[in-house]
């Protein structure tokens, strides 16, 4: 009974089992403390502001690119490291994949660290007593890529917080990039762009399986598995890489068996370095961007190789060259070439683009288009090629001959340099200089009685560079824009030449390139084209530029040592290679040649001197000519006689040559009716057309290989003969088409009263070069 009362009943029991001590209930306290500390700790951390950019955005490498974002140039970094930053759209997806399945499979579904990972980590290296395996994630290895490695415990516990952090502030795909942007792939070389283009030479997006996965296995061990000095490892690595894609469910097994036989093709590839000339100048500071350029790297590269080439091919007297290829439309730059070789130790880095040399005859086109502009010239009018002299200045042609009476058109296809002076000498002092200085000319710094007449012929200095922009004004229509590699840039033209006068110049200078410079398909040669030569004194500097509505071509061929060379002749050496490049430029759908709409007017000249026709001109053509053409100027050979009939006159010399003012006309050529009748044969018969010894090459083009014979009396009904063989008759209304055939021929004319003239003319092969005036 006692026993029974003395046990405590069931309630009592629990009670007391309630009631803790003193001790350890502040035990539990301080254990809740601690744990709701740790909690705050570790949401504090990880809430704790973090710049994600510092670890996503690696210090890229200096680039330059093209219009279309493909390396044009890439410098090394400070450090002396070659790193190409891109996004993940245009790395391979073989790539990504193949990184992925080698250094963190359960990247996608973790927040930074891999808790699986983490526990297989720690068996495996307790069992072996050792760091048998790690459980680094792909965002703990980007925190050690930008941070440094973690050197203890403490470290990597830091940097497991960091990865979690950066994985609460960027997506996945931000961490991917940047891993593959910071990772070592061997030698110097970081990030899978610059791997990709040293081991396989082309950008990270063009891999293939086997190159991915080789790739991809290379940061573990970049020294050890690198593929130039350790092929055999790196394959093994790569199969590794291969078995874990397989096995992850990547690739089939069909895929996995080819890349795994496919050899180790890794070798050195040069990193893309195309127009170092102007990267050196615009390269971005490293860290920045890409400097993006208007420049397209196919034409790029293909102009680089064809100058290279033609340079080659020059001999050892010529070294150098420089070419700039233009869009026609907004001078954007498309190609920079300023020396063959940039690494050659004699001058590659002088850029010859921007060095002024001594233009020749490229400057005559302006000339004529500004005195037509001012009403001074019109495009077919009759010029005198004749001696020219000035008292102690005395131009004269390449040839060292002269051709006579000739249209100006075809005084400036040819080059002609003595119509070029009369022209010049027509406007006013300095007017040919402020237009070139007013197209972006920098180089004309004297005054213009210092450069005199002989700023017609390119006594002077200019750039490569500025003279293809005034080309460039040439084949817009009128319209300067300075040149621009810069995308964003938006330039308002400026205005210098009309429209029409502009078409009118298209007229004067379209020729096809030689035959012996065409290198394509019949199709493409038939693209119409302008193009004008030019040499300097002493043959130190061979020009040409090329233009239509597509494209402007200009290029320099010479020794940037300033040494001559009796080849550096325009048409010898810089024609065929601005014909070349020309030729190899994509084609586009638009039209190469502009419409002529309304900006010309049909008027009816002199047959005889091109002017507009005086009520005397006893023979008149009609000539299509720009409409803001006067009619101030009119023929002036033309009068009436004594007896009623027409009398010529023409000036007595070429100094002053205008055949609308003629103040002193030759008395053995200002013939009146009175002695036409009593003497004819004062009227002396020569031909004109073709020239005394004149060279001529075959085109090929139908209908192309005719020449419109002329001679000094157009106004009288002659009987033609070539090698001895009669060739038919002409009159004033009906001219003669004379059909050129190759070698050496004798022709003759002969007038109603016998009088008589030859001349002889030379016509080349389609592969021999022609010899034009300079």
């Amino acid at each position: 009974m006692d026993n029974a009362e003395s046990q405590p009943k069931a309630g009592e029991l629990s009670s007391q089992h309630s009631v803790l001590s003193p001790k350890k209930r502040l035990w539990l306290k301080r254990l809740a403390w601690a744990a709701g500390a740790l909690v705050a700790f570790f949401i504090l951390v990880l809430a704790w502001p973090m710049d994600a950019r510092r670890y996503l955005r690696p210090e890229a490498s200096p680039e330059v690119v093209d219009r279309g974002g493909r390396t044009l140039h890439v410098f090394l970094r400070p450090d002396q490291q070659w790193c190409m930053v891109r996004e993940l759209k245009r790395v391979s997806p073989w790539l990504v994949k193949a990184t992925v399945a080698a250094e963190d499979q359960r990247f996608y579904s973790h927040m930074g660290v891999d808790p699986v990972a983490v526990g297989r980590a720690a068996v495996q290296n307790v069992r072996g007593r050792r760091a048998v395996s790690g459980a680094s994630t792909l965002s703990m290895q980007v925190i050690k890529l930008t941070d440094g490695p973690a050197g203890s415990i403490f470290g990597k516990v830091g940097q497991a917080i960091s990865a979690v952090r950066l994985d609460l502030r960027a997506d996945k795909d931000e961490i991917l990039t940047a891993y593959l942007n910071r990772a070592a792939y061997g030698l110097n070389l970081i990030g899978c762009e610059a791997a990709s283009r040293r081991y396989f030479g082309k950008p990270s997006s063009e891999l293939t399986l086997p190159e991915a996965a080789l790739l991809a296995g290379l940061p573990r061990a970049p020294s050890h598995l690198m593929p130039l000095e350790h092929a055999k490892k790196a394959r093994v690595r790569r199969n590794w890489v291969l078995r874990r894609m397989r096995d992850e469910g990547m690739i089939a097994e069909g895929e996995y068996k080819r890349a795994v036989a496919a050899p180790v093709v890794a070798k050195r590839h040069a990193f893309p370095a195309y127009a170092p000339h102007l990267a050196c100048r615009i390269q971005p500071k490293p860290g920045a961007p890409p400097t993006t350029t208007t420049l397209d790297l196919g034409v790029q590269a293909g102009v680089e190789k064809i100058v290279r080439q033609h340079v080659a091919g020059l001999g050892p007297a010529i070294h150098d060259a420089a070419a700039i290829v233009l869009d026609a439309r907004d001078a954007s730059v498309l190609a920079w070439v300023g020396s063959p070789n940039f690494l050659s130790e004699k001058g590659g880095q002088v850029d010859a683009a921007i060095a002024p040399r001594a233009p020749g005859s490229t400057l005559k086109p302006f000339t004529y288009g500004l005195a037509i502009q001012q009403g001074l010239l019109w495009p077919r009018e009759a010029l005198l090629d004749d001696t020219l002299n000035y008292g102690l200045y005395q131009p004269r042609n390449f040839s060292q001959t002269h051709r006579g009476l000739v249209g100006a058109d075809d005084a400036l296809r040819l080059s002609l340099n003595v119509p070029a002076v009369i022209v010049f000498n027509r406007l006013s002092e300095g007017a040919v200089l402020e237009f070139l200085r007013g197209g972006g000319m920098t180089t004309f710094n004297r005054t213009a009685q210092v450069y005199g007449l002989g700023l017609a012929l390119g006594s002077c200095e200019a750039r490569l560079d500025q003279l293809a922009g005034m080309y460039c004004m040439l084949a817009s229509l009128g319209q300067w824009r300075p040149l621009h590699w810069t995308p964003a840039v938006k330039i308002e033209p400026k205005p210098m030449l009309s429209r029409g006068v502009c078409l009118g110049l298209y007229q004067m200078m379209r020729q096809p390139f030689p035959r012996a410079y065409e290198s394509l398909s019949a199709t493409d040669t038939q693209s119409p084209v302008c193009w004008k030569t030019g040499t300097s004194t002493g043959f130190h500097d061979a020009w040409t530029f090329a233009f239509n509505r597509h494209y402007v071509v200009g290029v320099w061929v010479g020794n940037v040592d300033g040494k001559p060379a009796p080849d550096l002749v325009g048409v010898r050496v810089a024609l065929p290679l601005a014909a070349k490049i020309f030729r190899s430029l994509p084609a586009r759908s638009d039209p190469p040649w502009p419409e002529f709409t309304d900006e010309f007017r049909e008027v009816e000249v002199c047959a005889m001197s091109g002017l507009p026709a005086s009520p005397w001109c006893p023979h008149k053509r009609k000539d299509l000519v720009p409409r803001e053409l006067t009619m101030a100027r009119t023929c002036d050979v033309h009068w009436p006689g004594l007896d009623g009939q027409v009398v010529e006159r023409w000036p007595g010399a070429a100094r002053g040559w205008d055949l609308a003012k003629i103040d002193a006309p030759s008395p053995a050529l200002a013939l009146n009716s009175e002695l036409r009748t009593q003497d004819s044969a004062l009227r002396e018969l020569r031909i004109l057309d073709p020239a005394a010894d004149g060279e001529y090459t075959l085109t090929g083009e139908p209908n192309g290989d005719k020449l419109r014979v002329k001679t000094s009396l157009p106004d009288e009904r002659l009987y033609w003969y070539v090698d001895d063989r009669y060739l038919g008759e002409s009159t004033p209304e009906k001219p003669l088409m004379l059909d050129l055939t190759e070698g050496t021929h004798k022709l003759a004319c002969i007038a109603d009263d016998g009088r008589i003239s030859t001349t002889s003319y030379t016509v080349g092969k389609p592969n021999e070069a022609p010899k034009f005036e300079e």
